[in-house]
């Protein structure tokens, strides 16, 4: 064998795993399909010093692996936008609207929204976030959708719709697409203080908290440490299982052997492998799960001027963006979520960034349209991300089955898809766990 254990991707999920069996002793290798490490984080620097993040930025207290890893890479968390003063805007096709209620509400649809919100706080609780499958109503609760169900709750049509721009404003796609198992899951895995109201999306445990150094230096140093263990450029086509000992074939042709091969691939990029030795039980699962085509868009301006409207930069939104959220002084972030991806698909290219900006102009005014730089990645149709955050429509989790998540000894899987709730930290917390039981089995 040419080495104990391949990982596949250098993302998160991938160097953290390699970071833990090289700890362990394993003679560990890295193929990476990119030129470069981080996957879904990214970051570059503004001549000022400043640095953007072009992917992943933020975590919650209950984010716990992340936490610890970048604890012992001598990172520095901080408070994230939440700790930014001023209001939040709401932007919908009638008006904007600064702080609660949203300018949609009817008397009588905030005491609906509480209601609502404590009947499905009070759900999640019968749900094991680690076996979903075990619930007594395990198959009815994932063939509806949350939409449905707010209907079936006696939610209003604005309560519904504030339900409907918060999980746009997260890109993951609409609840009338998303299973309410898989969101019940979520908030099982995560659950929100809701400021005292039982919220079903609490912003500080699940977004508080941020890296000081920039998110993408937690993948930068993990890379720093393992060295020439990571090859980049070598995107993997194929992956032969065998207990005696794993193949695996880059594009070009090369094969490399390991005893063990650890996938931190993204789901959509894995169908393109052609694996065998796998059962079928378990591809199967594996090739069921789907990920959100969403994009992010990032814009740095010379100061954060929202403040002078006493607002935060905290936005949901009905445009081709669904959110905006400061990352760094003078720094706004933004999502394109699924439903409008295709929306900026068709913008001619020359108009994609005067467009996005023009919904950033209506939340916050003329200075929006003068940035010092604007970035954009377009994960949905990036090939080596084909989308951002899994995507649970309805009759997804009982389809993809206990088989989600979990190893076949040589061949282990981890990667932010193969965790509940949480982007970066499922990344982390899942390669982690793979290494360990990979190295648990010698």
């Amino acid at each position: 064998m040419n080495h104990d254990v391949i990982v596949l991707g250098a993302g998160l999920a991938g160097l953290a795993a390699a970071r833990d069996l090289a700890a362990g002793g394993a003679d560990v290798l890295v193929v990476e399909a990119r030129d470069r490490v981080g996957g879904r984080v990214e970051q570059t620097e503004l001549p000022d010093g400043r640095l953007v993040q072009l992917g992943g930025e933020v975590v919650g207290r209950a984010h716990t692996a992340y936490l610890a890893l970048a604890e012992e890479l001598g990172l520095t968390l901080i408070p994230s936008y939440v700790a930014e003063p001023g209001a939040m805007v709401r932007a919908t096709a009638e008006g904007v609207s600064a702080g609660e209620p949203p300018h949609w509400f009817a008397p009588g649809d905030d005491a609906g929204h509480r209601r609502v919100t404590a009947a499905f706080t009070a759900l999640a609780q019968t749900v094991d976030p680690d076996d979903p499958w075990s619930h007594p109503d395990a198959d009815a609760l994932d063939r509806i959708s949350v939409a449905d169900w707010l209907r079936s709750e006696g939610a209003s049509p604005s309560v519904a719709r504030l339900w409907e721009i918060g999980q746009l404003a997260l890109a993951s796609g609409s609840y009338e697409r998303t299973s309410l198992l898989s969101a019940l899951r979520k908030h099982a895995a995560v659950p929100g203080s809701g400021h005292g109201d039982g919220d079903h999306y609490d912003y500080e445990d699940w977004e508080g908290l941020r890296v000081a150094e920039g998110s993408a230096t937690v993948a930068l140093r993990m890379a720093a440490g393992l060295g020439d263990r990571i090859r980049l450029g070598a995107p993997v086509e194929s992956l032969a299982v065998r207990p005696g000992g794993c193949s695996v074939g880059l594009k070009g042709g090369e094969k490399l052997t390991a005893r063990a091969v650890v996938s931190a691939l993204p789901v959509g990029p894995l169908r393109s492998v052609a694996v065998s030795g796998v059962s079928g039980e378990r591809l199967a699962s594996l090739h069921r799960q789907r990920q959100a085509c969403a994009a992010k868009f990032a814009a740095a301006y010379d100061k954060p001027f929202w403040r002078d409207l006493g607002l935060n930069g905290l936005s949901e939104c009905e445009g081709v963006l669904g959110s905006t959220w400061p990352q760094n002084e003078g720094i706004l972030s933004a999502l394109v979520p699924p439903e409008r991806y295709g929306v900026m698909l068709g913008m001619p290219a020359q108009r994609i960034e005067h467009e996005l900006l023009g919904d950033i102009v209506r939340l916050y005014g003329e200075q929006a349209h003068q940035p010092a730089g604007t970035y954009l990645r377009m994960w949905g149709t990036d090939p080596w991300t084909q989308g951002y955050v899994t995507q649970w429509t309805p009759g997804d989790v009982m389809a993809v089955g206990p088989s989600h998540g979990r190893h076949e000894p040589p061949f282990y899987v981890c990667g932010s898809d193969q965790w509940v709730a949480g982007y970066m930290e499922g990344a982390v917390r899942t390669g982690r766990a793979a290494a360990k039981e990979a190295l648990s089995r010698g």
